[in-house]
């Protein structure tokens, strides 16, 4: 597969130093991330590592599913850009031998319309936009669940289906799309599920903006993750460490509020 990033941010290699006798490596770790609050943390991270002679590229994706592609072939060296749910459900389908080792930011998925501001407002067979992967897409359909719009099969659990809904009592036709397309699908659409990440990015604001926004203690939290033979590499459990710092915990804060939710 050819690596075809939206944007890359070239950084110069340097020598890696993480006070462990003859650990020396000239060496750039690639990082592959989604736009938005993801590359901008990083971009932070990225800083900090900068001033201990640690290069970082930060690669930037517009979807979800190549930075798992390119980081099981050796085009990356860890990813973030993905909560655990997300992660098991690749590993099981694609085989990938990808391994979280540490927990970043959570991101509250909000609906949003530009048709109506209640979910009370909503008519029978209005179109409902949700995320078109298995994991996303449960989890919009447990907060449709959770705000009385349809009824799901009580054995779903967070990857429920379309097929896994009982009860629809408005008829609302949910249509599936690319996570990155729902904020830009609320022009064809009644109401859209969008990602807090995909949200901030074009502009939305999920705690002034969002109808209905999902509550902060989920099982959603972002994650990165590297190949499973590079749990331990020092170099990256050190990026994890930099990325959980006080510093980068009050860049998230100041910057996005409470619409990123850091979970270490």
């Amino acid at each position: 597969m050819t690596l075809v990033p939206r944007l890359i941010r070239p950084l110069f290699a340097a020598v890696l130093s993480f006070g462990l006798a003859g650990a020396a490596a000239a060496e750039t770790i690639r990082v592959g991330v989604t736009g938005g609050p993801h590359a901008q943390i990083f971009e932070q991270v990225a800083a900090l590592a900068r001033k201990e002679g640690i290069e970082v590229k930060v690669i930037e994706f517009d979807d979800y599913q190549i930075p798992n592609a390119a980081l099981a072939q050796g085009d990356l060296d860890l990813n973030s850009f993905q909560h655990q749910p997300f992660l098991d459900n690749q590993v099981k389908d694609r085989g990938y031998r990808l391994v979280a080792i540490g927990k970043t930011v959570i991101f509250p998925i909000g609906l949003y319309s530009k048709r109506v501001k209640s979910l009370s407002e909503l008519k029978d067979g209005d179109k409902v936009a949700i995320p078109n992967d298995p994991t996303n897409g449960g989890r919009v359909l447990l907060l449709l669940q959770a705000q009385g719009l349809l009824k799901l099969r009580p054995e779903a659990g967070l990857k429920a289906s379309p097929f896994d809904v009982v009860d629809n009592p408005r008829q609302l036709k949910l249509v599936e799309l690319p996570a990155a397309q729902l904020a830009r699908s609320l022009d064809d659409v009644a109401l859209a599920a969008v990602n807090g990440n995909y949200a901030l990015e074009v502009g939305l604001n999920p705690h002034k903006d969002a109808i209905a926004l999902e509550s902060p203690e989920s099982p959603y939290a972002n994650v990165i993750v590297v190949r499973e033979a590079d749990k331990a590499k020092p170099q990256f459990l050190h990026l994890v460490k930099l990325y959980q710092s006080p510093e980068i915990r009050a860049f998230i804060q100041e910057r996005f509020g409470a619409s990123v939710v850091p979970a270490f």
